[in-house]
């Protein structure tokens, strides 16, 4: 089998005087000239499928939902299918010729694909990023850069509750305003259910449901 394996040509002789006979560097260069012909195609889509999958069990143990999984890895196969490439030969032109033209939909989408594919990029760079470079002869880099990655300034996730302290004295204004509200019926009305939300401990999200 090692006789199929072609020896690797030596460095020209401006190649090795520009290298300084570095034996290091002149190992990079002979790797890199060896896939300057490019890789061959149906192994790197090959590697590719088995990354999708094998980046959707991964987040299927961290706990994400089935249905998460599903659209985890739709945007990576949406931009490679357009420019026929594997992820790790995308570059941030691709990104942006594509969501600039027949892929721009609204903002929070763009954001959301975006932030999809390069979650998936640096899933291919922390696991995989030497195996790709030695059999593909490609450096894993993600396409989304500080030029075109959004900037989300809304749906601010930083919320601090208040204290148990802060809470009762809340309720306890309330409580002492009831009896000079307008409709006192209908300010202890809301008074008790309020109260008993908070007893309770409905998340936010349900309580805008049951409105």
């Amino acid at each position: 089998m090692l006789s199929l394996v072609p020896p690797p040509s030596k460095p020209s002789p401006a190649e090795a005087e520009l290298l300084g006979g570095e034996p290091g560097l002149s190992d990079v260069l002979l790797l890199q000239r060896r896939y300057a012909g490019g890789a061959d195609e149906e192994d790197e889509q090959l590697f590719f499928m088995d990354a999708l999958v094998e980046h959707q069990w991964a987040r299927d143990v961290a706990g994400l939902a089935s249905s998460t999984l599903d659209g985890l890895t739709k945007p990576v196969i949406e931009v490679c299918d357009h420019y026929g490439v594997v992820p790790w030969r995308l570059t941030p032109r691709h990104v942006d010729g594509h969501f600039a033209g027949v892929g721009k939909r609204q903002a929070p989408t763009v954001r959301s694909k975006l932030n999809r594919i390069d979650h998936f990029l640096a899933f291919l760079e922390q696991r995989y990023a030497h195996e790709i470079f030695q059999r593909f002869g490609a450096a894993v880099e993600s396409p989304i850069d500080p030029f075109n990655r959004h900037a989300h300034r809304g749906d601010f996730g930083l919320r601090v509750p208040p204290s148990a302290r802060a809470v009762n004295e809340f309720f306890a204004g309330w409580r002492r305003q009831l009896a000079h509200a307008r409709k006192e019926a209908v300010a202890c009305r809301d008074y008790v259910m309020a109260k008993l939300i908070y007893i309770s401990g409905v998340r936010a999200s349900s309580c805008a449901r049951c409105a």
